[in-house]
Order: structure tokens, then sequence, then C-alpha cells
């Protein structure tokens, strides 16, 4: 065993990876992608719409990165997808698995639909890539990360009072999904560990677009009566969670689920 300690400069440099972020155009997976980039790596992002994942990734810090359509929901175009990515750069390190493409129905209304859906994009989906990406890597023979978006709402149940009377909802197949997300995670990190492929989630806490803000300030404040640290979550909190989880910084940790809450499921 190599027992030199490196800095923590080489341990989050990023420089010379390419990661894979999926729904990188979003409101959480933009800060992600620009994080990581800012750390060194190459971006692959994905949206379903190619101009907006070009343009996404035209604008990230650095050079070289790439935008390309994904829908979630066609499984089928996955190892392509991965196949080109390979490729173009010659490997993958890092698939932080983001994209989600599910409805809101209420406990009242949901359908099997609805749960078929979420699932799909949200947990099988998010399956097949790990899987693709996992196979590239033992065939390199390399170590990867391999970073799982769930939510704390795949932890704990929501507070039925912080919804009451607004026009908002906490849907039963995003709970029942992210909750499948978590343990996903722990089962295949144990499987591939031993080829050196870290798998790990991370879930967020409340981190309400600034829309949601605006338009429903009586909601936020719901939330951040129930937050410890009393105000919501900002994209950039998701920057050091994620770098660390995709790095050589991460590197002992794997099977883990990071709540980034602001305490929410610490009471």
């Amino acid at each position: 065993m190599d027992f030199t300690e490196r800095s923590i400069g080489e341990l989050f440099a990023m420089r010379g990876r390419v990661a894979i972020v999926t729904g990188a155009c979003g409101w959480l997976g933009s800060a992600m992608s620009r994080g990581l980039a800012e750390a060194g790596a190459t971006l692959v992002v994905t949206s379903r719409d190619a101009q907006q994942a070009a343009e996404f990734a035209a604008a990230l810090p650095g050079e070289n990165h790439l935008g390309l359509a994904l829908a979630q929901s066609d499984t089928a175009a996955i190892p392509g997808f991965v196949a080109a990515v390979v490729a173009r750069y010659g490997r993958v390190d890092v698939l932080v698995n983001n994209a989600y493409g599910g409805t809101a129905p209420t406990i009242e209304n949901a359908t099997a639909e609805d749960f078929d859906r979420a699932y799909h994009t949200g947990v099988t989906a998010y399956f097949l890539l790990a899987r693709e990406v996992a196979d590239h890597l033992r065939q390199r023979g390399a170590p990867g990360a391999i970073i799982n978006i769930a939510s704390m709402y795949g932890v704990v149940g929501s507070y039925p009072e912080a919804y009451s009377d607004l026009p908002t909802n906490s849907p039963p197949n995003y709970h029942a999904l992210k909750g499948g997300v978590v343990h996903l995670t722990r089962h295949l990190a144990v499987y591939w560990a031993r080829a050196g492929i870290r798998v790990n989630a991370i879930s967020p806490g409340p981190f309400p677009k600034p829309e949601t803000h605006a338009q429903l300030p009586e909601f936020i404040a719901r939330l951040e009566s129930k937050t410890p640290v009393g105000r919501m979550g900002r994209p950039e909190d998701l920057k050091g969670a994620v770098l660390l989880l995709a790095s050589d910084a991460g590197t002992y940790i794997t099977g883990q689920n990071l709540l980034v809450d602001g305490g929410w499921t610490a009471w």
C-alpha cells in the first residue's frame, strides 16, 4: 500500500477526466456540471433538447465539452449514447445520474402510469446508464465514480402541513422512486467495489427554483421552518458534494447517500 499523502489540490483535481451529467441543463444539474468543469473535468452534458445541451456545453468553463440529446425514457438509446462518448473521448470516468422526467400527481390521483414513468426514467434508466459506464470502466481496467441523484424524500416522508392548501404537492411516485435510487446505489456499490468503481448517491433537500420563491412565499416559509439552518438550498451547495464523490478525494467512500438538506433529516 502506498502511504504517500497527496495534497488537497491533487485529490480534488479533475483534469483529464471525462464526466457525463444527465439532465445537466436544469436547476441543479447545471450547477453540478459547472462545479466539475471548474475542477478541470471534460463534461458530456445531456438534455432532451439537443440545441439546449450544445449551448450549455459551450457555456461551461474550460473547453472540449460536449452536449448531446438523451431522453431518459428511451432506454434503448443508452448503450449507443455511452459508446458515442467513449468513441469521442476514449474514456468515461464519472457518471452523474441526474435527469428525471416523471409526473407530479397527488396521493389521491396518482395512477399506475405515473409510477411506471417515474421508475422507468428515474430508476431503470439510472441502472442501465450505470451498468454501461461500469462495463466500460472494467474493460479499461480503470477506477471510476457513479453518482446517483436521489432526494431527502427517498429517506423521509414529507410534512403534510407544508403543502396544505397550496397549489403544490409531494408526489408519491417521486418519494417511492428516490427511495429505490438510494438502495440501488448501495446494491451496485458492493458488487462493483472490487473493480474500483464507487457508487454513491447525493440526496438534496429543499432546493426550490426562483419562480417558486416568487410565486409561493408561504410555501418557502413553511419549508424554512422545517429546516434547521433556516434557509433553502442554493444550487452551489451541491458543487462540493459532487466534486467530493467524483474525485480522488472520495476514493474511500462508496455505497453512501450524502444528504445535502440543511439538516432536514436530522430532526
